[in-house]
């Protein structure tokens, strides 16, 4: 009697369904499509051209000590160098780990301390901010490198010299556009460290396995659709989940689209690339549809290259939603989730203008549920609210995106029982379509009921009245999320 072995397939799946052999794949297959075209310099890199600078990258790391599983930290600005990174330290086997290029030294020192990185590349122009967090921390890396163009720290190397290390170890037999050996990773090793601030306490680590890298970049593909066609520009930093994953290099890297790095946000430049690049879809938070709004307004282009306009972060307020699709594309999407779990619900615009103001339906892969809270605070995902619109209830997830874990020693209840809990407040109706109305921290119990105050424009509901007040920050002009991809 015949008796399935899945065998075969699990060491299959375990040692070749990861991220890395995605983008092997994509480098095979697209080799002299453009990868990647740098707006400021002009410079556009075919994928076989990238592959052969990220194993460059990837041997000069691996010739610095990096050895598989050892963390390579990375404090950047959205740049090729950024881009180039994110595949390296895959292929070297090791967990590249970006870092908000905002943070106080002090936060700086504590992620070095929690990751004890190898290797930590660093944007010359926080030199500043690298060196006082490198004396504080008591973990000192091996190697630091700096990118950009001013001065390194002392004892730092520039990443272009990691890079000729790295070809100059490059065997002699070795054929023009032969990768580097694979690294022996698995699906379910950890490939990313991604770090979250919140509201309050020390940043938090979220690893990420290479399994959740494809499931990212599948989600992505599926949802826009994203396909070897498009051009994509995220206008968020690539340190988010967001930046990194809606638009930003995962999907691109893994189906063969075009990336299109945006260093410094500004309304007008993007519109402007639209053309230039025939962009096929801009990512961002609200905030930064309302400024290229704005800009349109004052000065249209032709944007009908555009295949979307997808926004996450924080809920479309619906009014902004319908201004969005008249001034910009009629095709606006929002997605909703967490650094922990990507995305989880998605808001098409068939979903329009009907279900404008909530955060969609749960995506094609994920369970999505609103359930209630009991009076100690705590919530059973058995236990769902009424899909009538009207009652509130905690969201949770659960999904092949997720990372279930932090990292080092701080509480892990939000991951309890299989179910990520997001800490957002929602209702949600027949058609499962959920709106969040607000934070569970900052609910109340008020004689057995509980009440959450109203959302305002400078919580998790962007009106975009007041976005045009927000002013872009001090340093970059580049918006980060403000809402869940915290």
């Amino acid at each position: 009697m015949y008796t399935y072995d899945p065998a075969p397939f699990r060491e299959w799946f375990e040692r070749d369904f990861t991220y890395l052999a995605g983008f092997r794949r994509t480098v095979r297959r697209f080799g002299r499509r453009t990868a990647m075209v740098d707006p400021d310099t002009g410079v556009a890199e075919t994928y076989a051209e990238l592959g052969d600078r990220v194993d460059a990258l990837a041997r000069g790391l691996r010739a610095a000590g990096v050895r598989p599983g050892d963390v390579v930290t990375h404090q950047l600005y959205n740049s090729a160098d950024f881009a180039r990174l994110y595949l390296a330290t895959q292929a070297a086997g090791a967990v590249g780990s970006p870092v908000n290029f905002r943070l106080a030294a002090g936060e700086v020192a504590h992620v070095l301390d929690d990751s004890l990185p190898r290797v930590f590349v660093y944007d010359t122009e926080l030199t500043a901010t690298v060196r006082d967090a490198l004396e504080i921390a008591t973990h000192r890396p091996e190697l630091v490198v700096a990118s950009g163009g001013d001065d390194p720290l002392p004892g730092a190397v520039r990443i272009a010299e990691l890079e000729r290390t790295g070809v100059d170890a490059r065997p002699a037999d070795a054929a023009p556009g032969d990768p580097l050996p694979d690294p022996g990773r698995t699906a379910y090793d950890e490939t990313t460290r991604l770090y979250i601030s919140g509201t309050t306490g020390l940043p938090k680590g979220v690893p990420l396995n290479s399994m959740v890298e494809v499931f990212s970049a599948h989600d992505v593909i599926m949802h826009f659709p994203l396909g070897p066609e498009d051009r994509t520009l995220n206008m968020t930093p690539w340190f988010h989940r967001g930046g990194l994953y809606s638009g930003g290099p995962n999907p691109v890297f893994y189906v063969g689209a075009g990336l299109v790095p945006l260093r410094t946000f500004d309304p007008h430049r993007v519109l402007d690339l639209v053309g230039e690049h025939g962009l096929t879809y801009l990512i961002g938070a609200p905030t930064n549809l309302e400024m290229l709004a704005r800009a349109q307004a004052d000065r249209p282009r032709d944007l009908s290259s555009l295949r979307g306009i997808v926004t996450m972060g924080a809920p479309l307020e619906r009014e902004a939603c319908l201004r969005y699709q008249q001034v910009l594309t009629p095709r606006i999407f929002n997605g909703y989730g967490t650094t922990e779990t990507f995305w989880n619900t998605f808001l098409r615009p068939d979903d329009l203008p009907e279900h404008a103001g909530s955060a969609g339906r749960a995506c094609t892969d994920d369970d999505v549920r609103v359930v209630r809270i009991d009076d100690a605070g705590h919530s059973d995902p058995d236990s769902v609210v009424a899909r009538d619109g009207t009652e509130v209830g905690e969201v949770v997830v659960r999904s092949p995106k997720c990372g279930y874990a932090y990292s080092g020693d701080v509480d892990q209840s939000r991951f309890a029982g299989g179910w990520v809990r997001l800490g957002d407040l929602a209702t949600w109706d027949s058609d499962e379509f959920v709106t969040i109305v607000g934070r569970k921290d900052d609910m109340l119990v008020s004689g057995g009921e509980n009440v959450h105050p109203p959302l305002t424009a400078t919580g998790k509901k962007i009106h975009y009245k007041a976005a045009e007040q927000a002013a872009d920050d001090d340093a970059r002009g580049l918006f980060e999320p403000t809402g869940a991809h915290r």
